[in-house]
């Protein structure tokens, strides 16, 4: 082969990947499988978060398990962060999948529905038998307390979540109270007996009667069909969030006024605007 019939196949060679290049379908091809890897390792990033959910419920527990109920009580703050987060990623990145949904509920059963339900267990064992006004509270009493209370958040968080997966209904608004929001209440007050000084909030956690009762309230209001306001913004529009930026305005001027001993009313004013909400 001579000199110039190399040369020739050469140039030959040359222009026809020119031709090839300059047809994008290399690019094309390169860049439809890059996406395609990114999107898969994309698709795990709500279910990382949600995992992570899960540890930060885990920490709460061991926590509240040595009395460390503040700490605890943060780490379930955290993890309701983690939850939201975990929504907001899935939406943003389209990542939804069968195992993420059933991850989030897991996760929700750890942190939302044991670690408060063994606080509120701490709470009750840790005090002794006391007297609400035309309330006896006997020491037989405070046993059959611990036993039946803390469970019972625990069970309706369970079916509250439960039934959440298989209704439909609720991916726009609410039946019942959400799991997150009942743990909310009860690190709530936690948090506010911890750093406030309120006498109001002091003796609500001094009395097994109280927290009893309280403990119910939000045990059925979990497994009830009120409507609640859902708190997932997909635009920032105030026409379609009147109710959240009522609940936003409601909830920072009862903590400018009371500062932290404002926790305990979070949910108390998020069931009001749900209400008012329902009605306009």
């Amino acid at each position: 082969m001579t000199k110039r019939r190399i040369e020739l196949y050469c140039g030959y060679a040359y222009s026809n990947l020119l031709r090839y290049v300059g047809s994008n379908q290399i690019y094309s091809n390169f860049t439809s499988v890059l996406n395609r890897y990114l999107h898969g390792k994309m698709q795990h990033i709500p279910n990382l978060i949600t995992l992570l959910n899960l540890v930060a419920g885990f920490i709460a527990i061991t926590l509240a398990a040595n009395g460390d109920l503040a700490n605890a009580s943060w780490f379930i703050l955290v993890a309701m962060i983690l939850d939201f987060l975990d929504g907001f990623a899935a939406r943003l990145l389209k990542a939804y999948s069968a195992i993420g949904k059933e991850l989030d509920s897991l996760a929700d059963m750890v942190s939302f529905g044991i670690a408060p339900a063994l606080i509120m267990y701490k709470l009750l064992s840790d005090l002794e038998p006391s007297v609400l006004p035309g309330l006896s509270v006997s020491r037989e009493a405070m046993v059959i307390l611990l036993i039946i209370i803390p469970p019972l958040f625990s069970i309706c968080a369970a079916l509250r979540l439960a039934k959440f997966n298989i209704d439909p209904s609720q991916s726009i608004s609410f039946r019942g109270l959400p799991t997150p929001a009942g743990a909310l209440a009860v690190i709530s007050v936690v948090i506010a007996a911890h750093y406030s000084d309120s006498s109001i909030i002091k003796s609500f956690m001094a009395s097994p009667t109280a927290l009893a009762v309280y403990t119910i309230i939000l045990s059925l209001l979990m497994v009830s069909r009120i409507p609640m306001l859902s708190l997932k913004v997909r635009a920032l529009g105030f026409a379609d969030n009147k109710g959240r930026y009522l609940l936003a305005a409601l909830v920072l001027a009862s903590f400018i006024v009371f500062r932290i001993s404002a926790a305990p009313l979070i949910i108390p004013l998020y069931i009001i605007v749900s209400f008012i909400s329902r009605l306009f």
